[in-house]
Formats: structure tokens, sequence, C-alpha cells
């Protein structure tokens, strides 16, 4: 069984981020007693420093217990460091990846991994991408664009047009979404989280972008956020709209069916339905382990969509 949306921060990057702490602003606070020390960086990603996250054994043995027979590990998103300099983002970026490589290697029968890149500097991120995937990566995840650009924008054309000479795999995660209407319950990772994939997918989609970057092989976290639920609201546009259609050889719920989606839904009806509405090779099985909001175990049903995004 695959889990394809997996986390982790190899010992490597631990060392870089208390060696460059006042360089990224990072800080170790401690927030509640009965859980662990919470990482934050630049006053605003804070996450908790589980075990699972930073110790290779106890990932191993999770993964192990939980019949995973090969994770795909992705740095986390509280790490991209969009908010810095490139040259900071490109340092830790080649930092964990050629980590990730260590791991990987040293585990290749059951640990794959993707890059994190500078995305903020697109023709570094190209360097860094095919970097990455000569130390056996397979490709790299992002988020859902940076400060003043979505990811249709020409200004990532240096960084797709690698992806694309590459056939990377590139995994779309959102961060949290900065709504001051959500600032409440929870709510910014709750919808704000797959409120982002969905912005971002559904640019992606009616860009034509799949047609452009044919080779790359783009998977949405968590289901594709509700870009598929809304999809026949898409079509309707498409027969109304010039402006929906003019990027589009088909309606977009053909092209709903040439990205990849994970199977962190927390529900079976709402899987059931993306694998109807995209087709069973179109999706794959994820957890977003060790992350509080995870499917543990994955669901270990979704070969043909392993298959296909692996070929």
């Amino acid at each position: 069984m695959y889990d394809f949306h997996t986390h982790f921060i190899p010992f490597e990057v631990m060392d870089w981020l208390k060696e460059n702490q006042n360089r990224v602003n990072a800080r170790w606070e401690m927030r509640d007693a009965s859980k662990h020390e919470f990482l934050v960086v630049n006053g605003k990603w804070g996450f908790e420093l589980k075990t699972a996250f930073i110790d290779e054994k106890h990932y191993l043995e999770d993964q192990q217990s939980a019949l995973v027979t090969h994770s795909v590990v992705s740095p986390i998103p509280q790490l991209f460091m969009y908010d810095f300099e490139p040259s900071i983002t490109t340092e830790l970026a080649q930092t964990y990846n050629l980590a990730l490589s260590r791991f990987a290697k040293k585990n290749s029968t059951t640990i794959s991994a993707l890059a994190t890149v500078p995305l903020h500097s697109p023709e570094k991120a190209a360097e860094t991408l095919a970097k990455a995937m000569s130390l056996g990566l397979k490709g790299a995840i992002i988020g859902p664009g940076v400060q003043g650009h979505m990811l249709s924008d020409v200004f990532f054309e240096p960084f797709f047009a690698e992806a694309n000479r590459l056939g990377a795999i590139v995994f779309i995660h959102p961060l949290l979404n900065e709504d001051p209407r959500l600032k409440r319950r929870m709510m910014p990772n709750l919808i704000g989280v797959p409120w982002e994939t969905t912005i971002c997918g559904t640019d992606l989609l009616l860009s034509g972008f799949v047609d452009q970057y044919p080779n790359i092989k783009v998977l949405f976290a968590h289901g594709g956020g509700f870009m598929p639920y809304q999809i026949g609201r898409m079509d309707k546009g498409y027969e109304q709209w010039q402006m929906v259609s003019k990027h589009l050889q088909a309606p977009p719920s053909e092209y709903l069916k040439r990205f990849w989606y994970d199977s962190v839904l927390w529900n079976e009806n709402s899987l059931s339905f993306l694998i109807e509405a995209v087709g069973s090779d179109r999706v794959v099985p994820g957890s977003d382990y060790p992350f509080d909001l995870s499917v543990w175990p994955p669901d270990a049903t979704l070969t043909k969509g392993a298959s296909s995004l692996l070929e």
C-alpha cells in the first residue's frame, strides 16, 4: 500500500533551523504541557514538533504498523519559506532535498521523496528541482502560489517548463488562508486550506495549464478541495461564457480527469464522489501523516491511481 501524502523533517533540516534561527525568525516554545514543543517560523507558521516529524525510526515504524509498504515523503508546508529572500529559501531547500535523498536511498524499497523549491524565484526553483531529481527525488511539493502570483501566471514559466521537461510530479499543497473572516473556530485549517486548493486548482484548470505542460503530473492535496464538487457549475460556465472556455479544448469536467488527487477526505461518500468524477486511476492513497488532521491509516484500495502517477 502506498501513502502519497506524508511529511517529515530530517535531522539535517532541524540542525539548519537551529543554526539559522535568527535569519528565519524561528523559535521553539511550549504551549501545552501535554504536547511536544511547537516550532514557530517568522511569527506565523507554528506547528507541534511531534516525534513522528523528526525521528526516522519512529516514522518508519508507524508506516510499517499501518501496513504502508511505500511512503512518499514531502517537506512540510510550514518550511516552504516563501516569505524570505530566495537565497535563504534556496539554501534550506537544498539542505532539505539532500537530506530527503539520503533518507530515500537508505530506505529505497519503502521511501520516495519530493523536493521543496524557492517558488518565488522561478529560475532558482527550476535549478533546484533539476538538482533534486538528479538525486533521485520524484518531483516537488509547492504551495498554491506566492504573494501576487497565481500558478497559471507567466511568472512561473521557468519552473513549470523545467518540471515538464523532467516529467516531474508536482504536488500542490495549500497554505493557511489569511481571510480575516476565518480567524475563528479553526476555520483557517478546516475550510481555508481546501479553499486555497480550490482557487489554485480552478485557475490551473481553466487556464489550459495541462495542455501547455502535458508531462507534469499535478497532484492536489485533500481531494482537490471543493473543486470536484463544483465541476458542474464550471461546465455550465463553459457553455455560457467565452471567458471560461477560451483556453480549453473540452469541458472542465474532462480536464478534471487530467490531474491527480489524494484521498485525504475523511469521508467515504466524499471519496466515492471524487473517484466517480475523475476515475479510480486519478486518486491516490494519502494520509497527511503525522499532522493532527490525518487519515490514518490511508486507503489501501486505490492501487490504480498509484500506478498511473508513478508510470
